[in-house]
């Protein structure tokens, strides 16, 4: 009898919600989910990547950016990570962000992953969720692919097909153009469609949201500057054309979403604030003044201000970069002995638990937190995939050959020998190069440690195991029970 009490309580609880709210069952609230943004025709991921870091390497010579140890940067750099975080892996970008020395009130993303935030921004926002909104709205370009997708439809438009398969040539300029940017006299301009905007408005309100902010106030600081108007916004509103009315919009995304208690700032956005005021900031005139005097390029690197690089987990590979990089100890990466896995489509393998593994879908990076940084990676492991084409000595040559044209300066340091993993016959080669790390200005040594075996479909799966030289050897072992835990798919 008990029971059916119970059950009797239950049923008209229920009948109570009901009468209270009759649409209770059918308007539940579902929380957002990020859309699926396609492929581009003809245009990689590869191609986005290196497109976003040839434009990064102009605008490091056209304008004032502020180095990586400035903490404003480092404050947009974890308020970035914080959003990233919420991205599905097989979608997100390699993400990062500068800080751009101009009073003006703009923000703008390249393809493949670079968002740059001017101070004006920053001083603009009242709260650290209009911070968001802004950085949210310029991570969903790159999300949403936009700049590669207008090129590909102004080329159909003009009837040149497979035009964008070849991307990328010899002229920077010619290569960033045909995707809409424009850097020039300390200036960059983007081309987004009304349509682009409203797409990054909804994308960008569910980043918003799932990293905990309000997605209502990524329409608020977009309203407050278009009311102003002022010198501080024709540039900012005319790289993002109102797609309509944003907060109406954003309000219909939002309404039946489950409710949450959002974070409106934070006591780091207030101390950045204060930082940010005394950062010399420059007017655009003053900028594009000082790009014609070539001023900007010497002042960043005087700075310590140099373009990042993109990891290098594309499906055409690269071994690590050599962009800056603050100094690591060995014990802030010491793996643990505990194992987790990280399954992808084409492998399965295991690795330190207090490590962290990322992916694009077709390739992967394995690494200790304070081992990567803007893009580089100083300690772990790069798993990818190249076609192969004749034997596996002669596939793993040519692999080798790709690295090295890729990488000034990385030689071998033996002939490539045999290997055994697992069940499948491998080829392995050590490798030598310069680390990101730098000390006293100058990279260390680093080892890189190149396994490839054969997948069944006919491609070449390959690792690339990297430390400094001075650390390899105790994380050999490591590196080594990693490589037996390896199932090729």
């Amino acid at each position: 009898m008990e029971g059916h009490t119970l059950t009797t309580k239950a049923l008209a609880l229920l009948l109570t919600l009901s009468i209270a709210n009759p649409l209770w069952a059918a308007t539940a609230a579902v929380p957002p989910q990020l859309p699926d943004p396609g492929s581009v025709m003809g245009v990689s991921r590869q191609d986005q990547e290196q497109l976003g870091l040839k434009a990064m390497g102009e605008i490091y010579k056209q304008m004032p950016i502020l180095p990586d140890s400035s903490p404003v940067t480092q404050y947009i750099q974890q308020l970035g990570r914080k959003l990233q975080t919420v991205i599905p892996a097989q979608y997100s970008w390699p993400y990062q962000f500068h800080v751009v020395q101009q009073s003006e009130i703009n923000a703008f993303a390249l393809p493949g992953g670079p968002i740059f935030v001017n101070i004006g921004t920053i001083n603009a926002a009242d709260n650290e969720a209009e911070l968001a909104g802004v950085m949210a709205h310029e991570m969903s370009h790159v999300y949403m692919q936009h700049s590669a997708k207008q090129a590909v439809k102004e080329s159909l438009a003009q009837g040149v097909l497979g035009v964008i398969g070849g991307i990328l040539g010899d002229s920077t300029m010619a290569d960033i153009a045909r995707v809409g940017i424009q850097v020039g006299a300390g200036t960059v301009f983007l081309k987004y469609s009304r349509a682009d905007e409203a797409q990054a408005d909804a994308v960008g309100a569910i980043i918003m949201y799932k990293a905990g902010y309000d997605p209502h106030a990524l329409a608020a600081f977009f309203e407050k500057l278009e009311k102003e108007g002022g010198s501080n916004g024709p540039q900012f509103l005319s790289d993002h054309p109102n797609p309509g009315n944003r907060t109406q919009a954003i309000d219909g995304e939002v309404a039946n979403w489950p409710p949450e208690n959002y974070l409106a700032t934070s006591q780091s956005f207030f101390h950045v604030k204060e930082d940010a005021k005394g950062v010399k900031a420059y007017t655009g005139q003053q900028i594009a003044d000082g790009a014609q005097q070539g001023l900007w390029a010497e002042q960043n690197h005087k700075a310590g201000a140099v373009p990042g690089a993109a990891p290098p987990v594309s499906n055409q590979g690269s071994a690590p970069n050599t962009a800056a990089f603050a100094d690591v100890s060995y014990d802030q990466i010491k793996p643990n002995s505990t194992f987790t896995q990280f399954e992808q489509n084409a492998f399965l393998i295991s690795y330190p638990s207090n490590w962290r593994g990322a992916s694009d879908g077709t390739s992967a990076t394995i690494a200790p937190p304070a081992g990567v940084a803007q893009g580089a990676i100083a300690y772990g492991l790069i798993v990818s995939t190249a076609p192969m084409s004749g034997t596996l000595n002669q596939a793993t040559q040519a692999l080798i050959q790709y690295l090295q044209k890729t990488n000034p300066g990385l030689h071998r340091l033996d002939e490539v020998r045999k290997i055994r993993v697992g069940d499948v016959r491998g080829r392995s080669v050590d490798l030598a190069g310069n680390s990101p790390i730098q000390r006293n200005g100058q990279p260390v040594p680093e080892r890189d440690w190149l396994v490839t075996v054969p997948r069944p479909d006919g491609d070449l799966l390959y690792l690339v195991f990297i430390a400094p030289e001075s650390d390899f050897s105790q994380l050999r072992p490591v590196y080594q029970k990693m490589l037996d835990s390896l199932q090729v798919k």
